[in-house]
């Protein structure tokens, strides 16, 4: 069974107060009795039956394991209070009660409660593709890790065959594409699923318009797998990291989840980064498209979105922006002599990666610029610390309910 760890230490992790707060979910196949491994199973199968209907898991294999910690004695029978009758002092503290007995039953032995914060679709896939490209897919998530991420994706398989942004959204390319590349990473066939399902996503893509219309963050993604062209990309130039600081559009500037995003997409943009291209990778690239990719219209594919995907069109001024940078800048920064500007600004780049990274403890702002910030630090030096220090932190994101495992939004 699944246990949720609290407070534990590990190899490369450091803390500034002795890890309290921290939880992150380990598998102990010796662990449970057989009726509480049938008590599981039967609410995963409740979850899968009424997963269209009820797509937000119930935290149940938390609150199993927590109400058994925390064992609360008797509790006050619910006290009912009609309209128009007098709320007595007794039912206001036997409600109290009730109410304290029920949080302290899932209550962390360190104080904090544990919950899930997910729900936006696209987080555990970009893991899976980092992991993948850096070579730790296998050796990072263990059968069983692996097994509960196709549980969560099919369970959150819109009935279109499609996948949303979020659990509860209509399908998008975003969602969707990531989807499949995500099962297909970690092991599932073409056509695979039940009744199908692999086999349905990658229909709903190719009747959507195909992977080149997949929005921008999509396209970041499938480039550094191998199976998009950065070509296609609209230019994330790291030179924006060399400008004054009073300059208007500095990066230090953005909001900033925006800056510790921008931040290592930068890096490896301009790095021009691709892992390595493997049989399944070019499978991929014949799974995805509607024409054979060697034919695919890069530059057009830049300003290609689904119409799922496109909430607000592109104002003149933004293709403008990006055209000029496309057509420009980047054959500017990419030739010598002026390409040891470039070098410099990704020294900048990754520069501000590790010092995100080392004031962070490595848990970084959220799951989005962790799992991007991972991939840089590989990107510069596959045997790093830093790289190291990363993968320890993984864990700290993973959630496990009956719907499957998940990766958590925001941890600070």
């Amino acid at each position: 069974m699944w246990k949720l760890k609290i407070a534990e230490d590990g190899p490369w992790l450091s803390t500034l107060n002795n890890h309290i707060g921290r939880q992150h979910w380990e598998f102990d196949r010796d662990s449970g009795t057989p009726e509480e491994v049938a008590q599981v199973e039967k609410v995963r199968q409740e979850f899968k039956k009424n997963r269209f209907r009820v797509k937000q898991s119930a935290d149940v294999l938390m609150r199993m394991q927590l109400t058994k910690e925390n064992p609360r004695g008797e509790i006050p029978e619910r006290v009912v209070v009609k309209e128009g009758q007098e709320i007595t002092e007794e039912a206001v503290t036997t409600t109290l009660r009730r109410a304290i007995s029920f949080y302290s039953s899932i209550q962390a032995h360190d104080g904090h409660w544990p919950s899930e914060s997910a729900g936006p679709l696209f987080f555990i896939q970009p893991l899976v593709i980092a992991l993948y490209v850096t070579g730790g897919l296998n050796a990072v998530l263990s059968s069983e890790h692996q097994k509960e991420i196709k549980r969560y994706l099919y369970n959150h398989q819109n009935e279109d065959g499609g996948w949303g942004l979020h659990i509860e959204g209509e399908s998008t390319m975003f969602g969707s594409a990531l989807s499949y590349i995500a099962l297909r990473l970690l092991g599932e066939g073409t056509e695979d699923g039940e009744d199908m399902s692999i086999a349905r996503g990658r229909q709903w893509i190719l009747d959507h318009g195909g992977l080149v219309a997949i929005p921008s963050w999509g396209k970041f993604w499938v480039s550094v797998l191998g199976i998009y062209e950065w070509s296609g990309c609209n230019p994330m130039p790291p030179e924006f990291w060399l400008l004054p600081k009073i300059f208007p559009i500095h990066p230090g500037k953005m909001l900033c989840y925006c800056r510790l995003v921008y931040m290592p997409m930068s890096y490896l943009y301009g790095k021009r980064f691709v892992g390595a291209i493997t049989p399944l990778i070019r499978s991929l690239r014949q799974e995805l498209y509607n024409e054979p990719y060697h034919l695919i219209n890069w530059n057009k594919s830049r300003n290609t979105v689904a119409r799922e995907d496109l909430y607000y069109p592109h104002p003149l001024i933004q293709d403008l922006t990006w055209g000029f940078l496309y057509h420009v800048t980047e054959p500017f920064f990419t030739r010598w002599p002026f390409s040891m500007m470039r070098q410099k600004a990704l020294k900048v780049a990754i520069h501000h990666v590790h010092y995100e990274d080392e004031n962070s403890q490595y848990l970084c702002i959220g799951c989005v610029e962790k799992v991007l910030c991972l991939v840089a630090c590989w990107a510069e030096d596959p045997k790093s610390e830093a790289y190291k220090r990363h993968l320890a932190r993984l864990p700290d994101y993973y959630w496990i309910a009956e719907d499957g495992l998940k990766f958590q939004v925001q941890i600070r």
